[in-house]
C-alpha cells in the first residue's frame, strides 16, 4: 500500500510518501517569506502549495497513480475522538471557514483531498490535534463560564501509544493503561485509558507545566492583574502565554538544548529553571496518574527533549515508583500519519466520519 503523507508547517511542506511502513521518498519543501506574503490568509496558500507538491513528486518520479490514499495532518476542526477520518464535504468546509481557527496544519486535508481526487483515491486525517475524548467530569473547570478543552500533541502521543502496547506488552491499545507525556515546545501530559485519553491539559493556552515557550498554568490573580495593569495588549497577553512564556521568559531562549548546555556549564539560573520544567512534568505525571486510579502499566515519555537524557533522568527518578519508564525520544509525524491511513487501508479499523 502507498500513501503519499502531506504535513504543512508555517513556513515548510513536509511531504512522504510510504510502502506501507517504510518510507521510499521524503522532501520538506520551504516557502519564503515573500513567497508567503502575497496570501492574505493560510487557507489562500492552497494552490501555491499543492503546485509546489505535485512539481515535486513529478522530479522525483512518482505517478499519483502508484497511491492507493493521501493522508494529510489534522487542523483546527471541531472536538473529535481519535483516529483516522474520511476527508468530506463538512471537513473541508470547516477547515476552509477555519471554524475553530487559522493554522497552517488546516492546509492538510484539504491538499490531500484535492490530490486524491484526481486520482480516485481515498483521503485521511489522523489524531489531530483536537482529539478529545476526556470524560465529563474531566471537564468541569471551577467556574461554569469556563469548560476545560484540550489541544494537545494527539497524533504522536497516539502514536507511541500503540507502539509500546504492542512492543512491550504484546497487547493492543484498548488494552493497556498509560501516562504519555511530549516533551517538545509545548508539553502534553495525558491519561490513556484501554485506547482513550480520558483528560489531558491543554498544551497551547495554559495548561499544565511550562515548556521552553509556554507558560502553562499560571496563578490566576496574578494572570489578572497583568491584564488589567494596561501595560499589555490582549495580543502581547496570548503571546506571554504561548509563545514568548515559559523557559523563553525566563532565560531568553527557547532552545532546551542551550539550556541543558548551560546548565551543565555551571549556569545556576539555567539549572534552576531547567530542574523547575522537570518537576512540573513530573507533578503531571502524578496527578494523571491519579486520574487511572494508579492503574498504569507504563509511563512514556516522547518529543524532542526527550532526547536529553538527563532531563528525562530528573523525572523518572520522581515518578518511577508509580510504574516503569519508556522513552521514544523525537516524533515521527509523517510515519503516523502513514500508519493511521495503513489501518484503515488494511482493514484493521474503519475510517471514521466527520459530521
Amino acid at each position: 500500500m502507498k500513501q503519499l503523507i502531506i504535513n504543512p508547517g508555517s513556513t515548510s511542506t513536509k511531504i512522504a510518501v510510504f510502502d506501507d511502513v517504510t518510507m521510499i521518498f521524503e522532501k520538506t519543501i520551504r516557502h519564503t517569506s515573500e513567497e508567503l506574503q502575497p496570501f492574505n490568509r493560510v487557507v489562500d496558500q492552497f494552490q501555491f502549495r499543492k503546485e509546489m507538491i505535485i512539481s515535486s513528486l513529478k522530479e522525483n518520479n512518482i505517478s499519483l497513480n502508484e497511491l492507493d490514499a493521501v493522508v494529510g495532518r489534522g487542523g483546527l476542526l471541531k472536538p473529535i475522538e481519535g483516529g483516522t477520518y474520511l476527508v468530506n464535504d463538512k471537513l473541508i468546509k470547516d477547515l476552509e471557514t477555519n471554524i475553530k481557527g487559522e493554522h497552517a496544519s488546516n492546509l492538510g486535508a484539504l491538499l490531500a483531498h484535492s490530490i486524491a481526487d484526481e486520482v480516485n483515491i481515498p483521503s485521511f486525517i489522523v489524531d489531530p490535534v483536537v482529539v478529545d475524548e476526556m470524560e465529563d467530569v474531566a471537564r468541569i473547570s471551577g467556574h461554569p463560564e469556563f469548560e476545560r478543552i484540550c489541544i494537545w500533541h494527539a497524533l504522536n502521543q497516539k502514536a507511541v501509544a500503540r507502539k509500546a502496547a504492542i512492543e512491550k506488552f504484546g497487547k493492543k491499545y484498548d488494552e493497556v493503561n498509560f501516562v504519555v507525556v511530549h516533551l517538545g515546545g509545548g508539553i502534553s501530559v495525558g491519561a490513556h485509558r484501554k485506547g482513550r485519553v480520558i483528560d489531558v491539559n491543554n498544551a497551547l493556552n495554559g495548561e499544565g507545566p511550562f515548556s521552553p515557550e509556554r507558560t502553562g498554568s499560571l496563578p490566576a490573580a496574578q494572570l489578572v492583574k497583568m491584564c488589567f495593569s494596561g501595560k499589555y495588549t490582549e495580543a502581547e497577553i496570548y503571546k506571554i502565554i504561548a509563545g514568548k512564556g515559559g523557559i523563553c521568559a525566563y532565560l531568553g531562549t527557547n532552545s532546551a538544548k542551550e539550556v541543558s548546555d548551560r546548565a551543565n556549564d555551571g549556569d545556576d539560573k539555567a539549572r534552576l529553571i531547567y530542574s523547575a520544567m522537570a518537576y512540573q512534568v513530573a507533578k503531571a505525571i502524578g496527578e494523571y496518574a491519579v486520574v487511572l486510579d494508579g492503574d498504569v502499566d507504563a509511563i512514556i515519555i516522547t518529543g524532542g527533549i526527550a532526547y536529553d537524557k538527563d532531563f528525562v533522568k530528573m523525572i523518572e527518578d520522581k515518578v518511577k515508583f508509580i510504574a516503569k519508564v519508556i522513552v521514544y525520544p523525537g516524533e515521527d509525524e509523517l510515519l503516523a500519519l502513514a500508519e493511521g491511513g495503513l489501518r484503515v487501508l488494511k482493514g484493521v479499523e474503519e475510517a471514521k466520519t466527520y459530521n
